[in-house]
């Protein structure tokens, strides 16, 4: 059963909320249930920010739940976007962005390379993904370049800039939890390291990057603070966040250690989990 915690002392003015495993159904779909409940919350005056790990030429899933003028936080910290405005290649316009240093992310690669032997890696940049060859391919966003990672960080990529966002750690044999252990010891000083995925697949992020310190700049900047902020996760990803935030909620299929770091807990992703909270936000419980 949902774990419910202590109503807010203060009026929740702001839901912010993960995508994958959390708002969306396992289909990647918005309920119809859940699609009223944001809706409800921004008549009522409640802000719904998305923040997730997915990259921003992934956002059109949200796009059209979103008000012209909303952010979203993407690539777990790393960026901020425009879900109302399109660049050039009519994707969501980078409103922030905190890069990985190329010379960082190759302290990591080797580093990897050394230690946890049979890493393959890709490069999250904001003009979009490149990976090594041995790198698990993403047959619905294929690379803009396959090479080794070494390359793919050394090699200028155009005229305009394109800072990389997230550097990619997979591994065939290691456990996903045993693998991040490991590379957080190893590198944990250097670069912040996550994991979103059932596999053994790291999103490794500048230094103090995560979802919830951009959450809290983006928060700072609106007025808005920790106590009025409303969260919701699945994965560790989404532990700072949950951490951070007033009222935090765990999704019933979330990881373990994302149970114990919520305040509360919630219906799983297919139950409209989110809904549930959100309703009893607005009816005052």
């Amino acid at each position: 059963m949902p774990r419910t915690p202590a109503a807010p002392s203060v009026p929740i003015r702001l839901i912010a909320t993960d995508l994958d495993g959390t708002l969306l159904r396992d289909d990647k779909t918005i309920s119809p249930r859940t699609r009223a409940a944001l809706g409800a919350a921004e008549r009522a005056g409640i802000g719904v920010l998305f923040v997730t790990g997915r990259p921003a030429r992934w956002m059109e899933v949200v796009r059209g739940h979103a008000h012209a003028d909303a952010l979203a936080i993407c690539g777990n910290g790393a960026a901020v976007v425009d879900l109302g405005t399109d660049d050039e290649s009519g994707r969501p316009r980078f409103v922030r962005v905190r890069p990985l240093l190329e010379e960082t992310a190759l302290q990591v690669v080797a580093t990897l390379r050394a230690h946890a032997p049979g890493t393959s890696f890709a490069v999250e940049r904001t003009s979009g993904l490149f990976h090594e060859m041995s790198y698990p391919p993403l047959h619905l966003d294929p690379a803009q370049s396959v090479a080794p990672a070494e390359k793919l960080l050394a090699e200028p990529t155009g005229t305009t800039p394109q800072p990389v966002l997230k550097l990619l750690a997979h591994h065939d044999e290691l456990s996903p939890d045993a693998f991040l252990t490991r590379a957080r010891e190893l590198v944990g000083d250097l670069v912040s390291v996550t994991r979103s995925s059932p596999t053994a697949l790291l999103e490794i992020s500048a230094h103090g990057v995560s979802k919830a310190s951009t959450l809290a700049l983006s928060c700072a900047e609106r007025g808005i603070r920790p106590e009025e902020v409303a969260a919701f996760g699945d994965m560790p990803n989404d532990i700072e966040m949950l951490s951070w935030a007033g009222s935090s909620y765990a999704m019933g299929n979330a990881h373990p250690d994302v149970l114990a770091a919520a305040t509360g807990s919630t219906l799983d992703n297919n139950e409209d989990g989110v809904a549930l909270v959100i309703e009893r936000i607005l009816a005052g419980g």
